[in-house]
């Protein structure tokens, strides 16, 4: 399966697409200067480049972190950076009521990994013909997005990506089995993995989720060496200020890093499944 988005390939077999931005958009400006240093990594690395970004966290920790600028403002934002930068843009829908909202400015919709069984929310995304991009639940076993898929096919829309975020560990950990990746390429869908948010380490700042940043590049490697579609990271000029998943975001220096390193990895890999 191969989805297209203007020039860009997303496949399995096509070289790595690198989805990135800010958990959150924290502003206009302080959002749009991210977004053009994020681009600008991208470009520097020769990759292909989707810019992320969520209007509303409405699954945060605690009731007193900041969840965003909300859809109306956020859209706009989100319009303004996809204008200004040429670039293809994802964000994440928690309710039914705002998949054709989002649709008529991102090029993905997502859906959180907390969200992955909503039926209605799947429909409403699906029904919107936009590119479905579907977290995989912590909690849900990787043999178990077959019916996750068929939720989003009974729409008519079979434009679906599938996205690895890591497993539960415990009460505070998350793991990533790379079999989840290999698993879910037997769908023949798309597979990405969500390298930040596999970081965390859920609650274990009490009123918020902590991570270990430490692993993000051995992670990143591993993830590239399965042949998959994409990378999808959160990137912020200075991490520790994030209003978001601060312990897992990579600064500008560290996502050029990554995405280079990976780069080469997947650049190897599919060309020896080529032969």
């Amino acid at each position: 399966m191969i989805i297209n988005i203007g020039k860009i390939k997303i496949s399995n077999d096509s070289p790595l697409v690198y989805i990135g931005g800010p958990c959150v958009i924290e502003g206009e400006k302080p959002y749009l200067d991210a977004a053009k240093k994020i681009k600008a990594a991208a470009d520097k690395a020769g990759v292909s480049f989707i810019l992320k970004a969520s209007f509303d966290k409405a699954n945060r920790t605690s009731v007193d972190s900041y969840r965003g600028p909300g859809i109306e403002e956020g859209l706009r934002i989100l319009a303004k950076a996809k204008a200004l930068l040429k670039v293809p843009v994802l964000t994440d829908i928690h309710e039914p009521w705002q998949a054709q909202k989002a649709a008529q400015v991102a090029d993905i919709l997502q859906i959180p990994a907390f969200l992955c069984r909503q039926t209605d929310l799947l429909l409403a995304a699906g029904k919107t013909g936009k590119i479905i991009n579907v977290k995989k639940g912590q909690f849900l076993p990787p043999a178990s997005i077959g019916n996750i898929i068929k939720k989003i096919e009974s729409t008519g829309n079979k434009k679906i990506m599938l996205t690895e975020r890591g497993a539960s560990f415990g009460y505070g950990d998350l793991i990533v089995d790379m079999r989840s990746l290999e698993i879910m390429k037997r769908t023949n869908y798309p597979v990405i993995f969500d390298l930040t948010h596999s970081l965390q380490k859920p609650g274990a700042l009490a009123k918020g989720t902590g991570g270990d940043k430490s692993f993000a590049y051995p992670l990143a490697r591993a993830a590239a060496a399965v042949g998959i579609a994409g990378i999808f990271f959160e990137a912020h000029p200075n991490p520790p200020k994030a209003l978001s998943d601060s312990a897992n975001s990579l600064d500008m220096k560290e996502a050029y890093t990554m995405i280079s390193q990976t780069k080469l990895i997947d650049k190897a890999v599919k060309k020896c499944l080529k032969k």
